[in-house]
């Protein structure tokens, strides 16, 4: 076998990374497996292609997809990309948008995902289990069916502020195609527009969700109504990881909120996608609190301004009546999926505590607790012409330090190849029970 060749993908977001690869354990683990050191090259991509021995390219974080873009977007791949991912820091996940984008354009590829006998196994060309993919095939994974569900989102507005976030780019959708396939219209808002309101008041006072009993104070946790006769939001405790949140945290985490909902007024919006990492530097702060809120009062609200995203789950809630947990796939491991992202609707969880933002280590996120029992794993394509939709069943919450604060694992043995081989980008939609 020919000394495997390694290119690397980071995203500024994760700074806290090695520099060298090497030193992760998870490559020297591999390396081990194999009995023989990678050429690492970097994110020097000048000779990609040109070697006959295997090329991977690890996909160490999330937010990579438009680094490869700059990298290699103009490439002719004349063989199957493989991407090489670990279980943490959102790998899996970018890898799965990049397999997408290169499947839209006609390219073959494969991510290489489990432990280091796996990997090293099928680098040697080795015959594998059938629950692994065994290369890039052509054509859908029988898990994608055609979308059955009408023009069921007919008089829905849904606004996008600000663009869709640079690294989903396979997940552009035509408007024309989301009102005629769907029923949806959607509307772009300047995230500018989002900014200029949060700035207006700096300590909000909160509006109090509909059917509710009014609020008696402004911004505090201990008076903040959600979701559900006389409910309330729960008071701030200490994160498990992250820097220590502070008022301030809490005052624009709302502020956000209240921002978004005068958005929603304005524009008479039924839901929202969000740009929202645009936030950490413009505000200092996430929107993930202020989406949790949201989706817990039927406004259907989505991060990283993923159109396909919230258009499943506004489907999702229409035929449902409930709100769903838009997340990143982060780890296989024997039909097991592990799913997390730094908010989730505070109306399906059992129970939740507030923590940190994952990749900034700012804000106010949510890490949620949801009940076990079935779910189904949904998602749209960006034509709306083909979408997933497949009964599982959540079995466990875990709480890493390596990934997104909210995490779920659901049980659903046999979908590896279509993650690994065919997924509809990266993030799905895990709605509670039946869809």
């Amino acid at each position: 076998m020919q000394t495997p060749v390694l290119y690397t993908l980071t995203s500024g977001l994760h700074g806290g990374m090695a520099a060298d690869p090497r030193q992760e354990p998870f490559i020297r683990g591999l390396e081990a497996a194999l009995g023989t050191a990678f050429d690492c090259r970097g994110e020097d991509f000048g000779a990609y292609g040109q070697t006959e021995a295997p090329e991977l390219i690890y996909v160490r974080t999330g937010g990579t997809e438009g680094i490869f873009l700059q990298k290699l977007g103009t490439h002719a791949f004349r063989k199957t990309v493989l991407l090489l991912t670990s279980g943490t820091h959102n790998s899996l996940a970018a890898s799965m948008e990049i397999v997408s984008w290169l499947r839209q354009r006609g390219f073959a590829g494969e991510i290489l995902h489990g432990s280091a006998d796996y990997i090293a196994g099928r680098l040697r060309g080795e015959k594998l289990p059938s629950t692994h993919p065994g290369g890039a095939g052509e054509g859908d994974s029988p898990m994608i069916r055609p979308y059955t569900f009408g023009r069921i989102l007919a008089g829905k507005r849904f606004g996008v502020i600000g663009k869709p976030s640079d690294w989903l780019i396979s997940s552009d959708v035509d408007y024309a195609a989301a009102r005629e396939n769907l029923g949806a219209e959607l509307i772009d808002i300047p995230i500018e527009e989002l900014v200029a309101e949060v700035r207006l008041t700096s300590r909000p006072e909160t509006p109090p969700i509909p059917g509710n009993p009014p609020a008696n104070g402004k911004g505090s946790p201990e008076n903040t109504l959600v979701s559900g006769p006389g409910a309330k939001l729960k008071p701030l405790n200490p994160p498990r990881y992250g820097r220590k949140i502070d008022a301030a945290d809490w005052d624009g985490a709302l502020a956000i909120y209240a921002a978004l909902k005068a958005l929603v007024r304005r524009y008479r919006l039924d839901g929202l996608t969000l740009r929202c990492f645009d936030l950490l530097t413009a505000l200092h702060n996430t929107g993930c609190l202020a989406l949790a809120i949201l989706n817990s009062e039927g406004i259907t609200a989505t991060c990283e301004g993923d159109v396909p995203a919230l258009l499943s789950m506004a489907v999702a809630q229409a035929r449902t009546g409930s709100a769903s947990f838009q997340a990143n796939l982060s780890r296989i491991e024997d039909g097991r999926l592990l799913f997390a992202h730094c908010t989730v609707p505070l109306s399906i969880v059992r129970d939740y505590c507030y923590d940190t933002h994952f990749e900034s280590g700012i804000g106010v996120a949510i890490h949620g607790e949801l009940p076990e029992g079935p779910v189904t794993l949904f998602k749209l394509a960006p034509d709306f012409k083909r979408m997933l939709r497949l009964e599982a069943r959540l079995s466990a919450n875990s709480y890493g330090d390596s990934l997104c604060r909210t995490q779920v694992v659901v049980e659903a043995p046999g979908a590896e190849e279509y993650f690994l081989r065919t997924p509809i980008g990266n993030h799905h939609i895990i709605v509670p029970g039946k869809l």
